[in-house]
């Protein structure tokens, strides 16, 4: 399938090739058809398979096929758990929609309200927005649901995650007149998810993508075991001072360990920023142009603040701390080896996260090499995780259950 065959507007079509798309990626070619027939989508992808442009794609084509009449709120609403996500979802629209004269906003926590007044009081077409802070505009009666033609729910496993699924469903309410619903998540698995998706969608087209091998090949994976803290923060200075570590992202699992993190590696004279869910907007903004435009090299950074980060040209991605699942790892591991470069991502074990890294390989399917650094290599023994022996009595139930089995077809035959 190629964008021609979908029948896009000339427009969309040209600001593709100015972006430098030949063709859609798997889950566009997954989404794209149904969308476009406004069917409710429910979507699977892991970060950077073009999950973005799966969902612009069809609201702007809706935007271009049914012009508005008259000037107005939103008609297409796109929901994001974070601010960072949110921007990088608002200039991703600005640069297809480049040739049109449709307009795209954004609502985030941490940010001056007069500016979203003014942004509310102008006319817009897309309104990209964190569920907390529509929330306030919508008690207070300064956003306007009912002209709401299409809900897009982005990263909505991160929306549970993060307790934001009842303000996600209090909006749902108030926009229920719209056409379409299209949510997008890095899994479609679990209890909380499930019952949001049968509440929210109708009759929903499912839609699952994973990257194909050959992207998936472009990240080096690479794991360095360590004995314990201190000798992880040595594997990680040294990796940081190699020649070929260009720019990187150190993930951490919390504020705290990012900011004790910060302090000890400005101590050793890197240049480095740091990115966590308790800055200000102003400060985040600062760190995030800071990396951006080289100032400094290397962002420490936690899963909540770097959801959604998009910098090109990152070489590396440190696992400092492990994540907490295998969707998560690949949401890290993906801001590297971006628009079709290489990049390298390093976890750093220590004993304790030696299950969550046979997890992560289970999940992903694919091996993490391990590697060591010349003068840092590990003096502790490489744990062995092993299946509990079995009992002679539950080994005795299993043959039970064995024979069971085997003679079960005479039993059904026989209540018949």
């Amino acid at each position: 399938m190629s964008f021609p065959d979908l029948d896009l507007d000339p427009r969309l079509e040209r600001a593709l090739l100015d972006a430098g798309y030949q063709k859609p990626t798997t889950i566009q070619s997954a989404v794209l058809e149904a969308a476009l027939e406004q069917r409710d989508i429910m979507a699977s992808a892991p970060t950077g398979t073009g999950k973005t442009a799966a969902f612009l794609l069809p609201a702007l084509q809706h935007l271009l096929d049914f012009p508005r009449r008259d000037l107005g709120h939103a008609r297409i609403l796109i929901l994001t758990p974070t601010r960072e996500l949110a921007e990088q979802v608002c200039q991703y629209g600005k640069k297809l929609m480049a040739r049109t004269e449709l307009t795209v906003g954004s609502i985030v926590g941490g940010r001056d309200f007069e500016m979203d007044a003014d942004l509310l009081r102008g006319n817009l077409d897309i309104l990209v927005a964190t569920p907390g802070r529509l929330i306030q505009y919508l008690e207070d009666e300064k956003f306007d649901p009912r002209q709401v033609e299409m809900l897009i729910i982005d990263e909505a496993d991160r929306m549970l995650d993060m307790g934001f699924m009842p303000a996600v469903e209090r909006i749902a309410g108030e926009v229920r007149w719209r056409k379409q619903t299209m949510l997008f998540s890095a899994t479609l698995e679990g209890r909380g998810l499930d019952s949001f998706v049968e509440r929210l969608l109708e009759s929903p087209i499912t839609c699952e993508a994973k990257p194909p091998r050959s992207e998936r090949k472009k990240i080096n994976q690479l794991a360095y075991r360590a004995d314990d803290a201190g000798h992880k923060f040595k594997l990680l200075t040294a990796l940081m001072a190699q020649e070929d570590c260009e720019r990187s992202i150190i993930f951490v699992r919390t504020k705290e360990r990012a900011t004790e993190l910060h302090a000890k590696l400005f101590a050793k004279k890197f240049r480095v920023a740091v990115l966590q869910g308790g800055m200000t907007q102003a400060k985040r903004d600062d760190a995030l142009l800071k990396f951006k435009e080289g100032r400094v090299k290397h962002l420490i950074a936690t899963d909540v603040a770097a959801r959604g980060l998009d910098v090109p040209e990152i070489s590396h991605v440190f696992n400092y701390d492990m994540p907490r699942s295998g969707d998560v790892y690949l949401h890290r591991i993906g801001r590297t080896a971006r628009a079709g470069a290489k990049g390298t991502a390093v976890s750093l074990v220590e004993a304790h996260d030696h299950p969550m890294l046979q997890k992560v390989q289970r999940y992903t399917e694919e091996g993490i090499r391990s590697r060591f650094v010349d003068g840092l290599r590990p003096t502790s023994k490489e744990p062995r995780f092993t299946k509990p022996k079995k009992s002679k009595s539950a080994a005795k139930a299993k043959a039970k259950s064995g024979k069971k089995k085997k003679s079960g077809g005479k039993v059904r035959s026989a209540k018949k």
